[in-house]
């Protein structure tokens, strides 16, 4: 419909990110875990009835995505071409949670809507993938009782940061620009550790701080889960992020949060939230081949008996194991 052409958002970067991956025999089409879409019920164990209902409005769904030509749509036409991909990138942060506990990582090539909360959502968040995932592994998988929410996108995480104000379970560590979008001061209570960063803030004291605070956090507390949100709009010349992190710096960000994670066999759910370059695809991309490269993830799995499992070969044993997943 061209809608992506009204907002900075490349609507076709996770695509292109799986496409990367092909090219480079990582994965291949019969290999992929198809993410299933959220339904209401799903989407009801953290959204308000009142809250979904609102999105059958299209001005609404246009004021959550800043398109504001999507407000003359029939919502019809919104509910099949913007709300249910997100839906579908929703369902797929759900059922990497339960990957992640099952197999000791899982990476969403999408999702990561972190403006949104229970009750409202905005900055291109509809649904609340993040506390979702969070809240189904807390509800519905045996032994996860403790979260760590490591956000590194460039904006503040205020949509799960105000579900889990007063939530003990949930840790949340937000390094952001300062400057930008939301500028949420009630959320901020929320963060357990929070770094607030500079305009322009480059690769040097961005990894030293990540390293120093992530290391902080699990040891602070450790978790039986981390979801970590890797926005790449931290990019140098991104259009909203306001920070100049070099491709190489976000390759070596993602190396760190992972590390952090096998070291202690925690294990890691990654989102891809935040990035509005074009050339954000090919880092994912490079980044995801780092980390299996390195052993990060494909070595022995944290909570995985088997020995020495490959990337293909866990996904095709996901796919029984999603299956049974409650995503009903």
């Amino acid at each position: 419909m061209g809608l992506e052409k009204l907002h900075p958002f490349d609507a076709g970067k996770w695509g292109k990110v799986i496409n990367f991956l092909k090219e480079e025999k990582l994965i291949a089409d019969d290999l992929i875990v198809q993410a299933r879409e959220a339904t209401d019920e799903d989407l009801f164990v953290v959204h308000t009835r009142r809250y979904l209902n609102k999105l059958k409005w299209s001005f609404v769904v246009a004021t959550i995505t800043e398109i504001p030509p999507v407000a003359f749509l029939p919502n019809f036409v919104v509910q099949r071409k913007v709300l249910k991909p997100l839906r579908t990138q929703t369902g797929g942060t759900i059922m990497a949670g339960k990957l992640a506990v099952d197999r000791g990582w899982a990476i969403n090539v999408g999702g990561g809507f972190h403006h949104c909360s229970s009750d409202k959502g905005g900055g291109f968040c509809a649904y609340a993938d993040i506390t979702l995932a969070i809240k189904f592994l807390f509800e519905r998988v045996q032994g996860v009782s403790k979260a760590t929410i490591i956000d590194l996108d460039a904006h503040q995480g205020n949509g799960h940061e105000r579900d889990f104000m007063d939530d003990h379970r949930v840790y949340i560590m937000d390094v952001y620009n300062r400057y930008i979008y939301p500028g949420d001061g009630f959320a901020k209570r929320a963060i357990k550790r929070k770094v607030e960063l500079e305009w322009g803030t480059e690769d040097t004291e961005y990894l030293q701080k990540v390293h120093t605070h992530v290391e902080g956090a699990l040891n602070e507390l450790k978790p039986d889960i981390i979801v970590y949100n890797a926005g790449t709009d931290i990019l140098d010349g991104d259009p909203l992020g306001g920070l100049a992190i070099s491709p190489q710096g976000i390759v070596k960000r993602d190396e760190v949060v992972f590390k952090a994670a096998r070291r202690r066999r925690i294990p890691i759910l990654m989102v891809t939230s935040g990035g509005y370059q074009k050339r954000t695809a090919r880092i994912i991309a490079d980044s995801i081949l780092n980390l299996h490269n390195l052993g990060l993830i494909d070595k022995e799995l944290a909570t995985s008996g088997a020995v020495n499992p490959k990337v293909e070969q866990m996904i095709r044993d996901s796919a029984k194991d999603l299956t049974n997943l409650s995503l009903q």
